[in-house]
């Protein structure tokens, strides 16, 4: 059965990378932030790539293993 996880990807809504920090995933935690945040401050006028990069954050709390 596969395991998901609701905290982390409830709180990766609000903040992303916090879900992969709960989850104990600094690194990927980290890469949501400098690298989510850089692409998305650049491309913040296409409106679609951040709400993509934000989807996927929760998508990855919320599905990815511990």
């Amino acid at each position: 059965m596969k395991q998901t996880y609701g905290l982390p990807a409830l709180v990766s809504i609000f903040v992303p990378g916090l879900g992969q920090l709960i989850k104990g995933q600094f690194l990927k935690a980290f890469l949501i932030w400098a690298v989510g945040g850089t692409i998305s401050f650049f491309l913040v006028w296409t409106i679609i790539v951040p709400f993509l990069i934000w989807a996927w954050n929760v998508y990855d709390a919320y599905n990815s293993p511990a």
